[in-house]
């Protein structure tokens, strides 16, 4: 099959789930034979202005084909832009299958639909109910929500939560197919002791964007009360929440305990997630989060705020708080940081990737794919 991609950032990119997600499926497709065709934004990786200059002009990575898509660099408007010229160009590319990611690319789906091109659409989260938008990119994102339900041959949703709302909303099935996970390999303290003095079960680790619906001010909050010489590390960059990070690094700057990193990749990531004594998601919203994936894979005791959508990854093989409760937080870290917790490593890791298997997330998304009679 020729397939198309539209609706991330940019691949190869850590800067958010949507962006992991479609690079891997997009060469796990393209190893399987099928013609990928990956639909870029134009721009550097805004988490990482160090990046390897010949990865910020790519035509193909990987098996993958990518194609480059220009855009406004404006909070709002800069993915209904890239999406509406991605669509255009992809029309015109004779796909079998157009694949939008995301709430707000999926607004364009209605074009190759009245055109008679397959299409399928994975909401990753419900992006309008993120803090980070205003009143016209709530309204533009809750309509690229209403456009999948209607015309998309298929939805693609993260979660039983979703495919609830999605039946109770519109009326609409969905697939659930959740993302997958690798298992890795586990990393020494070595990038992580020199940069910032960090050892084995040293800190609490929280790895994602820095956004408010993570809840990371929770967790600072939570943390500051602990009595502890446990360290936290928060790593990770914003995304067009520079108010919310700079709030979160004056919190952070009040606790010596407390290292920022900014965003990581790499080594430093494995390593951070190889060595952390737990991992914790604080968050008031969640599509499938990713980093909870991550985190488990390498065995971790992850401490999750109790929203269905984290509850659901990691079912009893985590230590669940009361969303957004600084208390409930407060204990639970104390509880892992005294030892009071117990949760078996392999058991975890071994949960994680039965559910989060990429060669079946693959093939029931390529099912999906196809047109059956």
């Amino acid at each position: 099959m020729k397939i198309a991609m539209i609706g991330h950032k940019r691949i190869p990119s850590r800067e958010g789930g949507v962006e992991i997600v479609v690079e891997e499926l997009s060469i796990r497709l393209a190893k399987k034979g099928h013609t990928v065709d990956v639909y870029n934004r134009k721009g550097n990786n805004i988490q990482d202005e160090n990046a390897d200059k010949d990865k910020r002009n790519l035509t193909e990575y990987k098996g993958v084909n990518i194609k480059t898509i220009p855009t406004l660099k404006k909070k709002g408007l800069e993915a209904l832009v890239y999406s509406f010229f991605a669509t255009i160009k992809a029309i015109f590319g004779k796909y079998d299958v157009i694949h939008y990611h995301a709430e707000g690319p999926a607004a364009m789906l209605w074009i190759p639909h009245f055109l008679g091109i397959r299409t399928v659409a994975t909401i990753h989260g419900l992006d309008w109910q993120r803090a980070k938008w205003g009143g016209f990119a709530k309204k533009y994102l809750k309509f690229g929500e209403k456009i999948a339900a209607k015309y998309a041959d298929k939805v693609i949703v993260l979660s039983k939560n979703m495919q609830e709302y999605f039946l109770n909303e519109y009326g609409r099935e969905t697939e659930f197919i959740p993302n997958g996970i690798e298992k890795p390999e586990n990393k020494n303290a070595e990038i992580i002791k020199e940069k910032y003095n960090l050892e084995e079960n040293d800190y609490i680790l929280y790895l994602g964007r820095i956004v408010p619906e993570k809840g990371i001010h929770y967790l600072l909050e939570a943390f500051k009360q602990v009595n502890t010489t446990k360290k936290l590390v928060i790593a990770g960059g914003s995304s067009h929440t520079n108010e919310y990070l700079e709030e979160i690094k004056k919190k952070a700057s009040q606790d010596k305990r407390v290292n920022m990193t900014g965003f990581v990749q790499g080594q430093e990531l494995e390593e951070l997630f190889s060595n952390c004594l737990a991992y914790c998601l604080p968050s008031d919203i969640e599509g499938m989060p990713l980093s909870l994936l991550e985190a488990m894979s390498y065995g971790n005791v992850c401490i999750i705020s109790d929203i269905p959508e984290n509850i659901e990854v990691a079912g009893k093989y985590a230590i669940p708080f009361e969303m957004s409760n600084i208390q409930s937080l407060k204990e639970k870290i104390e509880n892992v940081i005294e030892g009071k917790i117990e949760i078996n490593a392999s058991k975890i890791q071994e949960h994680i990737l039965e559910l989060c298997d990429w060669d079946a997330v693959v093939s029931k998304t390529e099912n999906l794919y196809v047109k059956h009679k």
